[in-house]
């Protein structure tokens, strides 16, 4: 079984060339049902290398195809590594994939183009595949740059607005800069290790203590390629920008790819990360900076799928704290009920996107629950689960990851707690103005506002299901449970030596999370307060605004900063360089072929004379000439 696990790649890579070599002879709905059903044959394969990999006692298993590059001292094999986190990995990305693939196909059943859709949507699945499949650094790399040029692809899938053209151009160039630094590292990696091949490189860390130079700048190098890909500060701008692609993809990205593969890069190589512990100082620092810049910003914004966007950045925040606090298994265990509640978030956006032809705006928004119950419940649900409210799947993913802040620091603890407590409060804020009150928006599309088909709200009701119940994969002792999350992985996790970041007393720790809870319900009273029982309205985006709510609302000015100190600068440079090479160089190149064709034109027209004589001694010469140079040659 484990030896044919290439056929879980195999599925959605025929879904992607069936669907697009035949794009123009099928129809939308059979392209959906396609490329569905080959994520669902990957999803089954993998849940089935799941439950064999629980029984056996060897939990990592290398599946080598075939000698793929050998030059040198240079040998890497075109293999995968079946392991706890690969498996873990792989059921996230075909089982909610599947749910997106399943709500496509009502979601784009109108659009001219939804069987090139599809097949770039299998092809994203099959890249984020491959980069969690792989058993080596630079087939990693493959998957990597796949999901890149995919997610390039998808964003700007609606290419006749320059705006989104705009959107997929600045996310393919910013997860570029990121890419540099991975490159730079694999090339560190190999010059250290004389491999990539993972179990080789692992194996050899051991042999290096710890707070080594070269091992510090290969994570910080790797770190750099997971902040492009995760969209963490510095390079996070293009995530939300990427809202310009559908709905759909913008489920796909944020919940089961391309953001959650900086994570598993850090928590794949967690045996080097460990060694480095100025990078884990930088991870943490990072982390902390984007979960509250990102919370801070999602606060004042009133597109509803931008807001959910600064929620991933923020969340992948959170998750980057946990990864500097060493709490590898914690981030991971965030990073799957993340995926069940932030998938349901952006598709339930999506379904009140479909209903109310089109509209984002959240003011233009409000009452309409009664219309969109399964809609509104399962959104609820999921508002709820990110909220970190119990018994939901957030509650006690982030509940880890703040007893892991406690342990470390308290102002660490500190920060997670208030961004925990500011995402409650603008994720209620959405809640409240999108299904609360009265209809704010066109009373024409009032009348028209109706539940989404069963092919879009059946993935809603599963993912709601899972959003609720996913918690449960990771009981905590404190509340009897064994941490069956934590136990399955740590085959995969190497550990620090001091890991050990429960409470020895489980009251404290309950008294704790409990004092969390208070604090966020009392957050979410505060946003009922001032939007339902208040009905405050936000300011539309064309308002002027204070200093501090035009900061925020400007998203701190981040692109504007990098608009001035560097688009600009290489704007300038770029056109006085151009200028300089045209008129110096290629001007002078082509005017000076010309000049010499006149000059040697106006010399050899003196030649025609019209004298015969003249021409017969010219002949009579060349003509000895030749029989000179044919003798000569002889």
């Amino acid at each position: 079984m484990f030896q044919n696990s290439w056929l879980i790649l195999l599925f959605p890579l025929l879904g992607f060339v069936i669907t697009g070599i035949f794009s123009k002879k099928l129809t939308g709905k059979t392209s959906g049902i396609i490329a569905s059903l080959m994520v669902l044959a990957s999803f089954i394969y993998s849940a089935t290398l799941f439950f064999q990999l629980k029984q056996i006692t060897n939990s990592a298993i290398s599946v080598d195809l075939f000698n793929w590059i050998n030059s040198g001292k240079l040998s890497i094999s075109f293999g995968f590594l079946i392991d706890p986190l690969s498996v873990t990995m792989m059921m996230i990305i075909t089982g909610v994939g599947f749910l997106i693939h399943l709500f496509s196909m009502g979601y784009m059943h109108h659009d001219e183009r939804v069987n090139t859709y599809f097949s770039q949507l299998n092809l994203f699945v099959f890249s984020m595949l491959l980069l969690v499949m792989s058993s080596n650094y630079l087939l990693m790399f493959v998957g990597w740059e796949g999901v890149g040029l995919c997610s390039y692809l998808l964003i700007g899938f609606w290419y006749k607005k320059n705006a989104f053209n705009n959107a997929a151009r600045k996310a393919f160039i910013m997860n570029r800069i990121g890419d540099l630094g991975f490159i730079i590292g694999l090339i560190a990696i190999f010059t250290t290790f004389h491999s990539l091949d993972f179990n080789t490189v692992f194996s050899q860390s051991s042999h290096f203590i710890s707070g080594e130079a070269i091992i510090t700048f290969i994570t910080l190098m790797l770190f750099v390629g997971a902040i492009g890909k995760s969209a963490k500060i510095p390079l996070f701008t293009w995530l939300p920008d990427a809202m310009a692609g559908p709905t759909p993809v913008s489920a796909l990205i944020h919940a089961a790819t391309m953001v959650t593969a900086g994570i598993y890069l850090v928590v794949r190589s967690s045996s080097l990360f460990v060694l480095a512990p100025i990078t884990m100082d930088v991870i943490l620092v990072v982390g902390v900076t984007t979960a509250l810049v990102a919370a801070i910003i999602a606060v004042l914004q009133n597109d509803i799928k931008k807001v959910l966007a600064y929620s991933t950045v923020s969340q992948l925040g959170i998750m980057f704290i946990a990864l500097g606090l060493g709490a590898f298994s914690s981030s991971l265990f965030h990073v799957t009920t993340h995926a069940f509640f932030k998938a349901l978030l952006f598709l339930g956006a999506g379904s009140i996107i479909h209903s109310l032809q089109g509209q984002q705006d959240i003011r233009l928004m409000g009452g309409i629950r009664k219309s969109m119950p399964i809609t509104f419940i399962t959104f609820f649900i999921a508002v709820l689960a990110i909220s970190g409210i119990p018994p939901f799947s957030g509650f006690f993913s982030k509940d880890e990851i703040l007893a892991a802040a406690f342990h470390s620091s308290p102002i660490v603890w500190g920060l997670t707690v208030i961004t925990s407590m500011l995402t409650s409060f603008y994720m209620f804020r959405l809640l409240f103005l999108v299904f609360y009150g009265s209809y704010r928006g066109d009373s024409k599309t009032f009348g028209k506002i109706h539940e989404s088909p069963k092919i879009m709200t059946i993935p809603l009701i599963i993912l709601a299901i899972l959003a609720f119940a996913g918690g449960f994969l990771n009981i905590p002792v404190m509340f009897g449970g064994t941490e069956n999350f934590a136990t399955f992985l740590k085959p995969s996790i190497t550990f620090f030596n001091d890991y050990n970041f429960e409470i020895p007393n489980h009251l404290n720790e309950i008294l704790l999370a409990l004092g969390v809870l208070l604090l966020i319900i009392v957050t979410i009273f505060v946003s009922w307060y001032i939007f339902v029982k208040k009905s405050v309205l936000p300011v539309s985006d064309s308002t002027n605004r204070g200093i501090i709510s035009k900061f925020i609302y400007r998203k701190f000015y981040f692109d504007e900063i990098y608009n001035f100190f560097i688009i600009k600068p290489y704007q300038w440079f770029a056109e006085k360089f151009t200028s300089f090479i045209e008129t110096n160089i290629i001007d002078s190149i082509i005017n000076g072929i010309g000049s010499i064709v006149v000059f040697v034109g106006n010399k050899a027209r003196l030649i025609q004379n019209g004298n015969i004589g003249f021409y017969m001694f010219v002949m009579i010469i060349a003509m000895i000439s030749m029989i000179a140079g044919i003798i000569w040659l002889k």
